[in-house]
């Protein structure tokens, strides 16, 4: 922050009136105050903070107060939201603030502060995907000289010194900043007259000028001008000073007036899995290095970004499961598979070079194989670092690698060599190494240990990994693309992390997700759930270590499952399913409150609730032997499962059992799935750590158990389950992301996404709107229940969207999968009341995509299977084979390859144009790498990279938005109105 400057002068005072003033709407009992680093302010404890009085100005509720500070005063401080005993219920985002008096205010001189509440979104222009990737300049923005002195101008009692200030953080190179107004000063709105601001830093511009009372109030706005004095003014209403003289007299009035309002950027970007991108150079599955050729693509497509799936190591159980991404080895380390081999050095032997050349033809098919590839990279790499390893772990560059990362480097080097040589993952099997210690970690990666060459191994391919990840990404910067990667919910069980940190996850547990639109039966992903409060005791520092690390590859980053950081749908770690778990952390139902309502009988809700009749409708005349083998019969009618079969896990182990024995005939996977309703027939799950609390099941009118309830009962819990699901836990879920979220987001400068989709509790979307974060919506899968199909044009600003992602069928299938759906999207999105055509033609294609990129969301990533369902050579393939996951199945495959490298799409120029149309079509930003071709559009219309130059005329007289002062959402101009609203 540069010192303010306004005055200099020789005479000096003891105090200063600092009087700060902030338009904020409250809700009744909440206050504003303001806190800082200065014991005046409180020293940051808010209890202790300046509280701010209100007084309405017109339609404005304006928040003030003033204390007396010594001259020469400079302190951070920020705004706070607390209630009447001031607790903290709301904060400022982004920076804290900074004061630095000006230098020879007189005693008792009044100084007047002029702040707006800064949002979560107001800083998401500092974030790296716009800093140091979409708005990264090739040219230095200096900052220029302070101006001159202005003491000698106050010679008047009504003169005031304003200082304007605005933050611009995407300029064009020869472009400054200015404001023109109503007073003389301020060309009296000719833009002959503008005040030129200079440039101070931090993407700050900002001048002071002398004005005189009879020029309040006053009113302005912002602009940008060039060399060749071409003028584009700022949207929105004119801003406007207002100073009551009649109760204040200042002297000084400094209006930080947040960022300059301009048409909210938008872009696109394309969204692949890195294993599913194929090269001409690759063996047998995407590489770190093909990232350069996908931002080549990616560029002259009109796309500003690149989504990925996670990358790191996943390799558990040393088989084809390991192609899960979301089940991390370690949270730190990058995956082996996607290691250019070739890459590893410029002098491979020539045998070498032909064993590569051998695995890419082996490799080459239509999906990842994946065990045969890791295999073959690991051998092929293996020979090389034997040829090479003293030089590489002698270099510099090795050296300082080491020293960044081996924190997390050398227990997963360790890890793994013990993975290999137990020949298990799960390092509760590893013996007297079960039980991570500091000193069994030094002798493991001992220089003096027989095995240091192999713990060195796995140096080296991180090493390397490394340098080709951190290649793509600069590649990607410099081209002004943003690369995006994925924050898993989980890391797997066995993994380097529960082996390090045991402490930080509930091992007798499993993280899922409940019932949704992926599956009837809800999610178990297997991961331990995360012990909150121990991570919060340094801090949430292996999270900020995580993010630390993603942000050396990454500028902006996927939440995956950003409802875990409320709740957590939490399953025991018995469970196969993901029907039967409860939110943690959620306030249960007591056993006092059940008897209050009439509810006693526990043991009956609770337990599962197996009679007669169910075994026949289920199991027909085979319920006997059912019956026999798994149920004992405890009073007439009355069946409980067996201790050996009493949980999902060990019904499926009896089962396979007696499958293997011949008892039982029929098809195992319906056996266990009618076994597995038996066992879930329950209304209540008791708590295993408190036996007198208790979950209502999800869904728990859909079964029996429920149905032979009395009616009162019946009531009495469909009121209680409601009440828990739907609004007992919100203050609870809202205060729980706001401990651990904002952890997250200043971890880093990366541009953080959530991944909102499921069963959405009412505090996420405002938690969200407050921290900056952006939301996903996908069309099939509306946020609004009474909707079947999202609709594009009434998206948020502040969300992604797309047609499909990697977690359900892409465009063309999902429109194969159904006939009467399809037809209802024909008749209520397309508006026709045609038949639709059975195949997902390109002109459907291009009609659903078109939709999302002109939806007003900040950013529109398409899967780049549905883009290449532009074009009608690409659809050859079976629209099934595309589809990345099932959610339904545990064990799913994640292999699927696109069937054309990126070189073929680099020469496909009627792709590319088709795409490039769409993009620039919906007025979307696109790469600087296209400026010269945009020059050329701009003889033809007034549009420059995304942004429409608006006459200033037309401006003053059509541009009436309004800025929230409570939420700093830009709501759009009426001239844009059909666009953006």
């Amino acid at each position: 922050m540069v010192n303010l400057g306004l005055i200099r002068g020789s005479k000096t005072s003891n105090s200063v009136i600092v009087s700060f003033k902030l338009p904020y709407y409250t809700h009744w009992g909440q206050h504003l105050l303001v806190c800082g680093s200065e014991p005046v302010l409180g020293s940051w404890n808010v209890k202790k903070g300046l509280l701010l009085k209100p007084f309405h100005r017109g339609d404005e509720l304006i928040w003030s107060g003033s204390l007396p500070v010594p001259n020469g005063f400079g302190c951070e401080y920020s705004y706070y939201v607390v209630d009447d005993h001031r607790n903290i219920l709301r904060w400022e985002a982004g920076k804290k603030r900074k004061l630095i008096l000006p230098i020879g205010v007189q005693d008792g001189v009044s100084v007047e502060i002029h702040d707006l509440w800064q949002t979560g979104s107001d800083d998401l222009p500092f974030r790296s995907a716009f800093k140091n990737a979409i708005f990264r300049r090739s040219w230095n923005l200096g900052v220029e000289k302070p101006l001159a002195e202005l003491q000698n101008e106050l010679n008047t009692e009504d003169s005031v010194i304003v200082q304007f200030r605005i933050c611009c953080p995407n300029i064009e190179e020869k472009t400054s900043i200015c404001v023109i107004g109503s007073p003389l000063k301020l060309g009296q709105w000719k833009v002959q007259g503008r005040l030129k601001l200079n440039y101070i830093g931090e993407s700050i511009w900002q001048a002071e000028c002398v004005m005189r009372k009879e020029d309040f109030p006053i009113k302005y706005r912002y602009g940008k001008y060039g060399n060749a004095e071409n003028f584009s003014m700022e949207m929105g209403p004119n801003r406007e000073l207002f100073v009551d003289f009649t109760t204040t007299q200042p002297k000084y009035i400094i209006l930080s007036d947040g960022l300059m309002r301009e048409m909210p950027w938008r872009g696109a970007g394309v969204a692949i899995p890195m294993f599913s991108i194929r090269s001409d150079a690759d063996l047998g599955v995407g590489e770190f290095l093909d990232l350069k050729l996908l931002v080549d693509w990616s560029v002259q497509s009109g796309f500003h970004l690149v989504q990925l799936l996670p990358i790191n190591d996943t390799s558990v159980h040393g088989m084809w499961w390991d192609s899960y991404p979301y089940s991390s080895l370690s949270v730190f380390a990058l995956h082996p598979l996607y290691l250019r081999v070739q890459a590893l050095s410029e002098s491979i032997t020539e045998d070498i070079k032909q064993e590569i050349q051998r695995a890419r033809v082996q490799l080459d098919g239509k999906d990842v194989d994946y065990e045969a590839t890791m295999a073959a990279k690991l051998t092929i790499a293996k020979k090389i670092y034997s040829q090479e390893k003293e030089a590489i772990l002698s270099s510099t560059s090795f050296q300082n690698f080491f020293s960044e990362n081996q924190d997390w480097l050398r227990p997963y080097a360790a890890f793994c060599f013990l993975r290999d040589f137990f020949e298990t993952s799960d390092h509760s099997q590893w013996g007297r190494f079960s039980l991570f210690s500091q000193d069994r970690l030094e002798k493991l990666v001992s220089k003096d240990s027989l095995h240091y060459d192999i713990v060195c191994f796995h140096y080296y391919i991180q090493y390397h990994l490394h340098m080709q990840l951190s290649e793509a990404s600069e590649y990607a910067r410099k081209k002004g693309v943003v690369l995006k990667g994925d924050l898993p919910i989980g890391v797997d069980r066995n993994s380097v992390d529960t082996w390090v940190y045991p402490n930080l996850f509930r091992m007798n547990t499993s993280t899922g997700a409940p019932p949704d639109y992926f599956d009837k039966n809800g999610q178990n992903w297997g991961f331990p759930t995360y012990n909150w409060e121990e991570m919060s005791k340094d801090n949430y520092a292996w999270w900020r270590a995580r993010l630390t690390q993603m942000a050396k590859y990454f500028t902006a980053y996927r939440i995956d499952h950003i409802l875990g950081f409320f709740r957590i749908w939490e399953l025991p770690d018995h469970a196969v399913t993901g029907l039967c778990g409860k939110f943690r952390p959620s306030i249960p139902l007591s056993q006092e409150e059940l008897e209050r309502e009439g509810i006693w009988d526990f043991d009956r809700l609770s337990r599962p609730y197996v009679r007669q009749k169910s075994l026949v409708e289920k199991f027909g005349a085979s319920w006997p032997i059912i019956a026999s083998n798994f149920l004992n019969e405890y009073q007439k009618d009355h069946y409980e499962f067996k201790e050996d079969c009493n949980t999902e896990k060990k019904i499926v182990s009896k089962l396979k059992s007696c499958i293997e024995r011949s008892i039982l005939l029929e098809s195992e996977a319906l056996l266990r799935s009618n076994l597995f309703d038996l066992v879930k027939n329950i209304v209540l799950i008791r708590d295993p750590e408190d036996s007198k609390s208790f979950y209502p099941r999800f869904n728990l009118e859909d079964t029996s158990s429920f149905s032979d309830l009395d009616e009162h009962s019946k009531n009495v819990l469909k009121r209680l389950y409601y009440d828990y699901y739907f609004h007992r836990q919100e203050t609870l879920w809202r205060q729980n992301a706001l401990k651990t979220l904002p952890v997250l987001l200043n971890s880093s400068d990366m541009l953080a996404c959530g991944e909102d989709l499921g069963m959405i509790p009412s505090c996420v979307h405002p938690v969200m709107q407050e921290l900056g974060l952006i939301g996903l919506r996908i069309q099939r899968m509306p946020n609004e229940p009474d909707l079947e199909f999202g609709i594009p044009s009434q998206y948020s600003y502040m969300t992604v969207c797309a047609p499909s992602c990697h977690d359900c069928s892409t465009l063309r299938a999902w429109w194969e999968e159904d006939e009467e759906r399809r037809q209802r999207y024909f008749k209520n999105v397309v508006g026709s009341d045609l038949l639709p055509p059975d195949q997902c033609t390109p002109e459907i294609v291009h009609f659903i995509l078109r939709h999302h990129f002109e939806a007003p969301s900040m950013w529109a990533i398409i899967p780049l299977q549905d883009l290449l369902a532009l074009k009608e050579e690409y659809t050859t393939r079976p629209a099934a084979e595309e589809t990345i996951n099932d959610p339904t199945n545990p064990k799913h495959y994640w292999r699927y390859r696109v069937h054309v490298t990126v070189e073929s799409l680099l020469k496909d120029k009627d792709l590319i144009t088709e795409i490039k149309g769409l993009v620039r079509g919906s007025g979307r930003s696109y790469p600087p790498l296209d400026k010269v071709e945009a020059r050329t559009d701009m003889e033809k219309q007034p549009i420059a990279n995304g942004k429409q130059k608006v006459p200033l005329e037309y401006a003053m007289e059509h541009f009436t938005g309004q800025i929230s002062s409570e939420v700093g959402v830009i709501l759009f101009p009426t001239a844009q109105k059909h666009a953006y609203q």
